[in-house]
């Protein structure tokens, strides 16, 4: 233990002897630690930011959706007698927070001057209090959508209908039997864009969604189950618990499909089966045709990981070689003095890790405060990345564990890069070493 100290005794004087060095070296190492920590907290951003908005307009955590079909080739997204579903799941999931019910459709949305297609889901507002919250309302009131024949739609969907809060819009959809029908709604709320899953989703209230689609009180799209905090990351095995709970309570379930509900018509419709058949999905499923964005820049963020790692590598293996041969003598005077080869190799070790150290906890910090300030400055981006972000303002997210792996993953990789070096250094003879000059 006293060599050990002693070693490290050694190689913090050589970093205070060499200031300007150490100083290069450490602001080289701090830069390449904070870009990490903003990519980091760039990709966490997006995804925390899709989480939230997407499990509160779009899904939940876990979902009970399905598919019943009237003949064989005919199949509405529906789930029949809901609250017997929604009291085995939450009998078998003691890890959920709460459930929200959904009307699921499609549609076509008619104004007097223009029209489009989109998804019509049906909401409670009364007893979503988490939907008002991340929705912001450009104009209206978002708490009349309790009202029947009430409408909420998107600033781009209601510039492309050219229509205002009040007006008065058609809506057309298929039902389950196959027959076309239509309901007139009153715009009572116009909410700002939240990227993709605003450009074809509008709102109207369940009463409203099952006289369109003419269907019973005790039928809904889906059961939007939202967990603990603790279980988000968590689902996999929760999902299976709940397919498990609903296959022992006689319940004919789809075999898994990590894919949209909408996304899986054209194979349910070929199937030859009638009723009912439940479809267990989680967040990721629901949002697989979005996922492939987060998990590029995911691959990018990697790339970009293993450039910034070679580039200390590279500069902490240049910096020991030219350190190693303005210290030969040194070396070779330490050697004679009576310190073993190991000796040489932690000395040198211990102050390459120090400087990593220093320069990734000086990194971290900046980058942490860095996002801190971005985060503050609410940056609008571009309507594209908007689709993507599902905001319109730049997020990172930097969290302290994060953080913390940032910081020690420099730290041994800077101690790692002069590993080589030092065991080279370590094999000079003390006679060779003393007599060195240059």
């Amino acid at each position: 233990m006293a060599a050990l100290f002693l070693d490290f005794r050694i190689a913090l004087l050589s970093v205070f002897e060499h200031r300007r060095r150490a100083l290069f070296l450490g602001t080289a190492v701090a830069c390449v630690t904070t870009m990490l920590v903003l990519l980091n907290g760039l990709s966490n951003g997006i995804r925390s930011t899709l989480v939230d908005t997407a499990t509160t307009l779009s899904t939940g955590h876990l979902n009970v959706g399905g598919f019943y079909k009237v003949t064989s080739g005919q199949a509405g997204a529906v789930v029949t007698e809901y609250e017997k579903v929604r009291e085995i799941a939450l009998k078998a999931l003691p890890e959920a927070d709460f459930t929200v019910e959904r009307g699921r459709g499609w549609g076509k949305v008619v104004s007097d001057q223009a029209s489009m297609q989109a998804g019509i889901s049906g909401v409670d507002i009364r007893r979503e209090g988490s939907f008002k919250k991340v929705l912001r309302i450009a104009s209206g009131n978002i708490d009349e959508l309790g009202e029947p024949r009430t409408i909420l739609i998107f600033q781009t969907q209601a510039k492309k209908l050219k229509v205002k809060v009040g007006d008065a819009i058609t809506i057309s959809a298929q039902t389950t039997r196959g027959t076309a029908n239509t309901i007139d709604c009153r715009i009572v709320a116009i909410a700002e864009d939240v990227g993709l899953l605003s450009s074809w989703n509008v709102f109207i209230s369940n009463e409203s969604l099952r006289a369109l689609y003419q269907l019973r009180s005790d039928v809904t799209g889906a059961i939007q189950i939202h967990v603990k905090p603790a279980y988000v990351n968590k689902l996999a095995p929760l999902a299976g618990r709940l397919r498990n709970a609903l296959e022992q309570a006689g319940y004919r379930l789809m075999e898994p499909d990590a894919r949209a509900f909408w996304m899986k018509f054209d194979s349910v419709t070929r199937e030859d089966w009638t009723g009912q058949k439940l479809d267990v999905t989680t967040w990721e499923d629901e949002l697989s045709f979005m996922m492939w964005t987060l998990n590029a820049l995911n691959g990018l963020s990697f790339v970009l990981m293993i450039i910034l790692i070679a580039i200390v590598v590279t500069g902490i293996m240049n910096t020991m070689w030219i350190t190693i041969r303005e210290r030969t003598r040194e070396i070779g005077t330490l050697r004679a003095i009576g310190m073993q080869r190991g000796g040489v190799v932690r000395m040198f070790l211990w102050e390459s890790f120090l400087l990593g150290s220093l320069g990734a906890l000086g990194g971290g910090i900046a980058g942490a405060g860095i996002a801190g300030a971005l985060n503050a400055a609410k940056i609008h981006v571009p309507f594209s990345v908007q689709l993507f972000l599902m905001t319109d303002t730049l997020h990172l997210a930097v969290a302290p564990a994060a953080l913390f792996k940032a910081v020690l993953l420099i730290a041994v990789v800077t101690a790692a890069a002069a590993l080589y070096p030092a065991l080279r250094a370590a094999r000079l003879k003390p006679v060779d070493a003393m007599s060195h000059f240059g």
